[in-house]
């Protein structure tokens, strides 16, 4: 497929996990993507590499402007860049709270009031973020980043309506427990990691933990000119963790 010739994207988080990944598919399929991170990362095939913090407006301006100077535009744009916490609602401290919320919440809106005005211009303009299904289910001792999640949800319905007479569409992806490196740093964080992975494996009906790819391919769908019709839409892929009770 080359749904996205022609068109230029800028992915956050990108230099791991789910965003590498939904670059990777971008440009495989047609898009100048730009991947936007706080680290040196490497790009790829038609992946520009860009360092940037999602946690400071004048960073993220500059280098959503730079992608746009350099692709002549910006029509997709993919919120990804996140970071989890675990513990119950008395665990973490409000320091944490307020640098989860900076990245999850905080950056997302930075990054798409940098680049609304280059989407307002599109004829394909979108915005994908990366949500949860943590924003509707509740996990145990997921309270921070389950509320951060809760935020991405409620803020992209509102965006959805905000924006979609002006030709942009806003929607999100809902995960499940994801097999990404930030995913592995919790497990190794826990007191018996490989318990830790089997027992979130086993949460899901399917039994494994979703892939970067599959959410990414989710991502690349909404994100997609096929799906023009398509906004305030959460998708959840999470190997029926959302909607399946099967017998024990």
């Amino acid at each position: 497929m080359r749904d996205f010739d022609g068109l230029v994207a800028v992915v956050t988080g990108g230099a791991s996990g789910i965003g590498a990944s939904a670059a990777r598919i971008l440009g495989d399929r047609g898009a100048r993507v730009y991947t936007v991170d706080r680290q040196e990362h490497e790009g790829g095939a038609g992946v520009v590499p860009l360092v940037a913090d999602v946690t400071d407006m004048e960073s993220v301006s500059a280098a959503v402007d730079q992608a746009a100077r350099d692709g002549g535009g910006i029509d997709v744009v993919v919120n990804n860049a996140g970071i989890g916490a675990a513990g119950t609602v008395e665990d973490n401290e409000l320091d944490e709270w307020t640098a989860v919320f900076d990245v999850n919440v905080l950056g997302l809106v930075r990054t798409t009031r940098a680049a609304m005005p280059y989407l307002r211009r599109s004829t394909s303009a979108v915005v994908v973020n990366t949500c949860s299904v943590a924003a509707h289910v509740g996990l145990p001792k997921r309270a921070l980043y389950s509320a951060s999640k809760g935020a991405v949800l409620a803020l992209t319905r509102a965006m959805a309506a905000d924006h979609v007479r002006e030709g942009v569409r806003v929607c999100c992806v809902n995960p499940g427990t994801a097999d990404t490196p930030w995913v592995q740093r919790l497990l190794d964080s826990a007191a018996d990691p490989a318990a830790e992975r089997t027992a979130l494996e086993a949460r899901q009906p399917s039994g494994r933990m979703v892939s970067a790819d599959e959410v990414a391919q989710a991502i690349a769908y909404l994100a997609s000119p096929f799906a023009g019709a398509t906004t305030g839409t959460a998708l959840t892929v999470d190997g029926g963790l959302t909607g399946l009770r099967l017998p024990s």
